[in-house]
């Protein structure tokens, strides 16, 4: 009677937890069927792009991305370093204990055979396990000093590297900044700040000759794209821009010349040329029409 209860009482059991299970899942159908139809009833995004928070999370993704690559690295690097230590540590004690083991055999070897007395056998195994220590002692620590100088010249590497990042990281954001300008003074102001980052930048040179154009100061446009050629004596921009001063102060030969090398440097120049307002006095002149009509 009492087995027969037991099995009633588990079966009772059973039923109830099958009824409450499937009470359970008929619920959780009728939630995700209502939270399908309020996906499906959407007319317009959840949210709306943001270009410029995109672009400014993108640089800092790729900062700690060079971040974690450098921590990654001078971990790597340690690691290797301190295996190389400790087998040469390892090597040292074998070398040293292989060497005990070999001086006490052929010391019980000489004491057997009467050739040597135990304190001379002891003198001299003691003065040939110093010098062994010594060699030792030598190589292992010039493995040291060499295993420092290349930690050291890796970490300038990684430290030179770094410091070379930041200055190019801060030119792009200026460069960007001087796109979004209008006027030619602010936009000579931030080329300045390129300049005194990287004096020897000539893309940051001729577009404020480009600018100093605009505000009709030839002279100093000149001196800008004499500069960026003494840097660079193939820079097509240059050419161009020093041909576009000459041409407004009347200097047409002068800027013809220029004119024909920037072509030559760049064809896209050729293009330019034929909408450019400085080459107005050159319009009527058979070579500027030759050289802005030989790519057609």
């Amino acid at each position: 009677m009492k087995t027969l209860r037991s099995l009633l009482l588990l079966l009772l059991a059973l039923f109830f937890s099958s009824l409450l299970f499937a009470q359970e899942t008929e619920q959780q159908g009728q939630m995700d069927a209502r939270s399908a139809e309020k996906i499906e009833g959407l007319e317009e995004p959840l949210y709306n792009p943001f270009v410029e928070r995109y672009v400014l999370d993108e640089l800092k993704n790729l900062r700690q991305e060079l971040a974690d690559q450098r921590a990654t690295m001078i971990k790597t690097v340690t690691d290797r370093e301190l295996s190389v230590a400790d087998r040469s540590m390892t090597y040292a004690v074998d070398t040293i204990t292989y060497f005990f083991y070999v001086i006490a055999a052929v010391s019980a070897l000489l004491v057997i055979l009467g050739w040597n007395s135990m304190r001379e056998v002891k003198d001299k195994v003691e003065q040939l396990a110093r010098q062994e220590v010594a060699r030792i002692s030598e190589t292992f620590e010039e493995r040291l000093r060499h295993i420092e100088d290349e930690l050291h010249q890796k970490s300038e590497n990684i430290r030179a590297t770094q410091h070379q990042l930041s200055i190019t990281n801060e030119i792009h954001s200026l460069w960007l900044k001087a796109t979004q300008e209008t006027q030619p003074e602010n936009k000579i102001a931030i080329y300045d700040q390129i300049l005194a980052i990287k004096p020897d930048d000539t893309e940051a040179l001729t577009y404020k000759a480009d600018e100093a154009l605009v505000l009709g100061e030839t002279s100093w446009a000149r001196s800008l794209c004499n500069r960026a050629l003494a840097i660079d004596p193939d820079n097509g921009h240059a050419y161009y821009q020093r041909a576009c001063a000459y041409a407004e102060v009347g200097a047409l030969d002068e800027a013809l010349g220029d004119l024909n090398r920037a072509i030559e440097i760049s064809p896209a120049f050729r293009d330019n040329a034929a909408d450019d307002s400085s080459f107005e006095k050159l319009r009527n002149n058979p070579k500027f029409i030759k050289l802005i009509s030989e790519g057609v």
